[in-house]
């Protein structure tokens, strides 16, 4: 019986060292949104405009179909693994930086997601260099960059509903602050020798 065989029986999520993919394909257009959204809506004095919603919608579909993809076709690759996660956080950082220009998001906020994606990035690097794979993303880090994409977009088309800003801006701190603990926890675990997709 295959290594791979072994590997589906068990459950176990079958990992490639493939380039071209179809999910890879889907992760990469991510990285060409945030320029043209802001671009639209400077255009338009401001107003963000039927294509900049366009964009944003399919921003948000694609994250969840380059997954998809990846398990349906069973091409989940290392590259992959990479690029979903810088897509997600490229996007997100032009888009609040943007924000942030426009004064709608505070200093501290900025400056806690971007320590928390660096510190992340840090502990993904050391288990590269440690293990020579890469590992998933996390659920909880899933969740936190949907409810961070939730605040974004009620700052972004809805700038006068200051309460739900509030609101989401409590929730999605602590939801990044929950979803770090589990990368933290998961990296120190993965350095001790766990194994790992």
């Amino acid at each position: 019986m295959s290594g791979d065989t072994q590997a589906a029986q068990a459950g176990k999520i079958t990992v490639t060292r493939e380039l071209f993919t179809l999910s890879n394909a889907v992760s990469a257009t991510r990285l060409f949104i945030a320029f043209p959204v802001i671009w639209l809506t400077e255009a338009n004095g401001g107003v963000p405009t039927l294509w900049v919603i366009i964009l944003i919608g399919y921003a948000i579909f694609s994250d969840f179909l380059d997954g998809f993809l990846a398990r349906k076709t069973n091409h989940v690759s290392e590259l992959g693994k990479i690029l979903d996660p810088v897509a997600d956080k490229l996007l997100a950082l032009v888009l609040f930086l943007y924000t942030f220009w426009l004064g709608q998001i505070p200093v501290w906020f900025l400056l806690m997601a971007i320590f928390r994606d660096l510190l992340i990035i840090t502990g993904s690097a050391m288990i590269r260099k440690r293990t020579g794979k890469v590992a998933m993303a996390m659920m909880s880090g899933k969740i936190s960059v949907n409810i961070l994409a939730v605040y974004w977009i009620s700052l972004f088309f809805f700038p006068s509903e200051t309460d739900v800003h509030n609101a989401l801006l409590i929730l999605t701190t602590l939801s990044l602050i929950y979803s770090f603990g589990d990368y933290a926890k998961r990296t120190y675990s993965i350095l001790k020798g766990a194994d790992f997709d």
